[in-house]
């Protein structure tokens, strides 16, 4: 395909004044709402769930994989233009787990209380044997955007943020791992971050301003 014709896609995804957001997450939804209107972009993003939408089988190797199976899934089931979100956190120590079955880590779906917990405790034997080293971590989000189910060319952004983990819970705002997230330049946790400082450097908010790059071409 031509740059051209690649251009022209991307021109066609942003004429679509609706966008449908493969996720039911609260804290996402909140976090693309806030990013798009900020990008000054015409499009309005819509919960999957508003449209009595089902989450996807993400059943996926990868995020790059299961952000691809989701959007292609609401995209279907809606008929307009998807974009879907897989993220999650990586830690080297634990094999880069939970990786991309973070919302799952404990077993029960969007747990954060049990996944947080879990993270705690498979890092305590670590910790253990290591008690001044602090443990990398690393979130990571991937963005799939297809203008229709079929799309040949799908969009794809990603975004990497590096922290360590922390033993106890700091902050009370974000969602998921964000409370056992610390950024040592800013000496505050993921949760401690005002929405929109989180958003500037987040890896969601990285692979967001990513995505519209593209898009802007």
């Amino acid at each position: 395909m031509s740059n051209t014709d690649a251009s022209q896609l991307s021109t066609q995804s942003t004429a679509d004044n609706q966008w449908v957001l493969a996720s039911n997450n609260k804290g996402k939804l909140a976090e693309f709402k806030k990013l798009f209107r900020d990008a000054n972009l015409n499009v309005t993003i819509i919960p999957q769930g508003q449209l009595d939408i089902e989450d996807a089988v993400e059943d996926g190797l990868s995020f790059v994989e299961n952000a691809i199976i989701k959007a292609r899934h609401a995209s279907r089931l809606s008929g307009l233009p998807a974009i879907a979100d897989d993220s999650g956190l990586c830690v080297p120590v634990l094999g880069n787990a939970p990786g991309i079955y973070s919302a799952r880590y404990a077993g029960e779906h969007g747990n954060d209380g049990k996944n947080n917990a879990k993270l705690i405790a498979d890092l305590q034997p670590i910790r253990d044997q290591q008690t001044k080293t602090p443990i990398a971590g690393m979130f990571v989000c991937v963005l799939a955007m297809v203008r229709h189910a079929d799309d040949p060319l799908p969009i794809i952004a990603q975004g990497l943020w590096q922290g360590e983990i922390l033993e106890a819970l700091h902050g009370d705002g974000g969602f998921g791992y964000d409370p056992l997230f610390w950024l040592p330049e800013l000496q505050a946790s993921a949760a401690s971050l005002s929405a929109a400082d989180k958003n500037r450097i987040s890896h969601r908010g990285q692979a967001i301003q990513q995505l519209l790059a593209q898009l802007s071409l």
